[in-house]
């Protein structure tokens, strides 16, 4: 096991009806001027917003609205709100949605107390060194940025979609209501349950010894996960289905599957590329075609770590190693599509000849390579792109 620090600072707040104890939380801290932000109205539509503004009010909290973020947040938006943020003199930033709603809120609370462009952030030019504090109440399990310390941002001037990580972007709180997530449809869901998998098979399938507690925490996670997806897919409306998928979207990515080992996230470097460049790709469904794809082009480079992954979370019995690394691959695959998940890059309606472009951008101009199990440079990763399209 390797040397590491675990930090998890957030204050979780999870069960039935906790949402209406958002102004008392908030009051608690000592905030009385925050930003509200959230997505495209549906809150509004489920009487999620009347809750929370009532909740708010109650406490005396003082409340700037910036409703309006997209799916795959975007980085014009975060402008306005760092603008808007900095007129109102606003304490905190208070997310209301999924992983978009609070990336964008991240964003916004770090260029709020800075003077550069929030752009800098993700593309190095600028070092996170405070940021206003933010609050979440989740609507959609999936990213698992209530708790994680990464954002991640997409500039459509560029065709780029690009995160970075700090500890500045941990939530000081988040509010976890499974019922929240009952009108999520199934498509969405399925796309949480994939990016749910993905952050802990990102973290299991490292370039480093394996850590065998670290191993089965993330094995325990992936079994659940996938008996909950199943069962969502027949009864959204199941609390414990929706419970575990909730809460394993917070344990997923705030790095409890990973301490250890090292941590490179190598496919979501392929599906940034992908949805940056296809700004209507879902990333979850994005994940569900790459991940199955990078399986098969890197298994031989690590069979016993897929044969382990085969057997232990696929339940596969076959003895040989390489025949068993392909039979889990193939499961997962098999497993995705059974949640209505694309299985090929043309299910999304793109052209094969944007293969290039891809690698290109995932490669920052053939300026990098991306760690795995092989070297990923822009021919490997033209290579996965292409065996998947």
């Amino acid at each position: 096991m390797q040397e590491f620090i675990y930090y998890a600072p957030t204050k979780v707040y999870f069960g039935k009806g906790k949402q209406r104890e958002v102004g008392e939380i908030i009051k608690g801290y000592g905030y009385k001027k925050i930003m509200l932000q959230y997505g495209k109205g549906s809150i509004k539509k489920s009487g999620l917003y009347d809750e929370i503004m009532a909740s708010l009010t109650a406490s005396g909290i003082e409340v700037v609205e910036m409703g309006g973020v997209e799916p795959n947040p975007k980085i014009t938006f975060v402008r306005e709100a760092v603008k808007l943020a900095k007129e109102e003199k606003v304490e905190m930033i208070l997310a209301v949605g999924g992983g978009s709603v609070i990336d964008s809120c991240k964003y916004t609370a770090a260029g709020a107390a800075s003077d550069c462009n929030p752009w800098d952030f993700p593309t190095r030019k600028s070092t996170v060194t405070e940021a206003l504090p933010v609050g979440c109440v989740l609507t959609l399990a999936a990213a698992g940025s209530e708790m994680s310390s990464s954002a991640v941002i997409t500039n459509l001037e560029l065709n780029m979609k690009r995160g970075f990580n700090s500890d500045f972007n941990r939530c000081k709180f988040a509010i976890c209501n499974p019922e929240l997530t009952y009108t999520v449809d199934k498509y969405q869901t399925a796309c949480g349950v994939v990016d749910i998998m993905a952050h802990t098979m990102e973290r299991y399938f490292t370039v480093c010894d394996p850590t065998d507690l670290t191993d089965r925490i993330a094995e325990s996670l992936l079994k659940s996960v996938v008996d909950a997806g199943k069962v969502l897919m027949e009864n959204p409306c199941d609390y414990e289905a929706r419970a575990t998928v909730m809460w394993a979207s917070s344990l997923s990515h705030n790095d409890l599957t990973g301490c250890g080992r090292e941590n490179a996230l190598a496919v979501h470097q392929l599906e940034h590329a992908l949805s940056g460049e296809f700004d209507h790709i879902a990333h979850g469904a994005g994940l569900a075609v790459l991940f199955p794809a990078w399986g098969r082009y890197v298994y031989r480079y690590n069979i016993p770590r897929f044969a382990q992954f085969a057997r232990r979370v696929w339940e596969v019995t076959e003895a040989d190693d390489e025949k068993a690394a392909v039979l889990g691959i193939e499961r997962m695959a098999e497993y995705f599509a059974s949640l209505g998940m694309p299985v090929r890059l043309r299910d999304f309606g793109i052209e094969g000849d944007c293969m290039d472009k891809l690698a290109d951008l995932c490669t920052f101009g053939k300026q990098r390579s991306v760690k795995s199990y092989v070297d990923m440079d822009y021919d490997v990763i033209k290579a996965i792109f292409e065996s998947c399209y």
